[in-house]
């Protein structure tokens, strides 16, 4: 006998769900990208990589500042959680203003500057510009400039921004390169994107046979790194913003979810690709929560690096 629910029963279900979606809603919207914070840490076993040479790094990406989801505390709260984990090296992968469709009230660049400007390292901190900063100035986008303003600015409070060149660095007298590629889409040409990056050009102007950590924005010229470079650090993607179960719908990659988030392994070649901090298009992140990246190279982590703040993610990879 078919028994159907009574009124009661489905107005009860109804309510549930609307009760479910409504927190679910609040959750991605609000929640996870304005309040999660945690730190995702890797030790991979690299290729290429000096025996002895410990490394410590942290990586940065895509904060897209701008109001409501990314304020100046915010940012300050990102600093000091990322201070606390003591790094050798800090990393910052581009992408430092919010697009207008996420942003109630834009924040001056000059005032992200200036919180970030607190970031400490002893091998000091570096970065890259991503496609935002580049479409989102408008002098540069009309050809009035050939420099940003999330350049300008980041340089005026001592942080340098690379764009295709390197930097030999060492930690306890092992030397090391950091390599920053200049951004692969910072013009659109008739539906196409014209970049400033030249792979070829920056790798050339590495002199010995240190390792080498390669900053992109985009992850798609993986594609073309070579084995010389021990690990690309990428951004960009926010790990898709909507991720459930390993799997992201929407990603801005030609390779789609292999390289959405996360380590990647390809022919022995290794990136690692942030899901960053900000939101971009649409103001949701959903299983992807905002992330300081801690790479912990050349030996196990130490104790006491944890802080009482953001949750931990240790992937503990350890691929050949």
């Amino acid at each position: 006998m078919l028994i159907l629910p009574s009124r009661r029963q489905v107005l009860g279900g109804l309510g549930a769900a609307g009760v479910l979606g409504l927190s679910t809603g609040a959750y991605a919207f609000v929640i996870e990208p304005r309040f999660r914070l945690v730190v995702t840490r890797y030790s991979p076993v690299l290729p290429r990589w000096t025996p002895g040479l410990r490394l410590r790094v942290a990586v940065l990406a895509d904060f897209h500042v701008g109001e409501p989801f990314m304020p100046l505390d915010r940012i300050a709260e990102i600093v000091d959680a990322t201070n606390a984990l003591k790094p050798d090296l800090i990393l910052m992968l581009g992408d430092y203003p919010a697009s207008p469709t996420v942003t109630f009230r834009k924040v001056p660049l000059m005032e992200f500057a200036r919180v970030v400007e607190g970031l400490r390292a002893p091998l000091g901190v570096h970065a890259i510009l991503g496609n935002h900063d580049w479409w989102d100035d408008a002098d540069t986008q009309a050809g009035r400039s050939d420099v940003t303003e999330a350049q300008r600015v980041l340089e005026a409070r001592g942080i340098p921004v690379m764009e295709n060149t390197v930097l030999r660095l060492e930690k306890d007298g092992h030397p090391f390169w950091i390599a920053g590629l200049g951004d692969q889409e910072p013009f659109v040409k008739v539906g196409n994107y014209e970049g400033r990056d030249d792979l070829p050009a920056t790798l050339a102007q590495i002199t010995d046979a240190a390792p080498v950590l390669l900053m992109v924005h985009e992850p798609d010229v993986f594609l073309d790194v070579p084995e010389r470079v021990s690990l690309t650090l990428a951004g960009h993607t926010h790990g898709g913003q909507i991720r459930l179960f390993g799997y992201s719908p929407v990603i801005p990659s030609r390779k789609g979810n292999d390289f959405a988030y996360g380590h990647v392994v390809l022919k022995n070649r290794h990136m690692i690709v942030s899901g960053g901090f900000g939101v971009s298009r649409v103001p949701v992140r959903f299983g992807v929560p905002p992330e300081i990246v801690l790479l912990e190279l050349g030996g196990a982590a130490g104790p006491g690096i944890v802080t009482p703040g953001p949750a931990v993610r240790d992937h503990g990879l350890r691929h050949g």
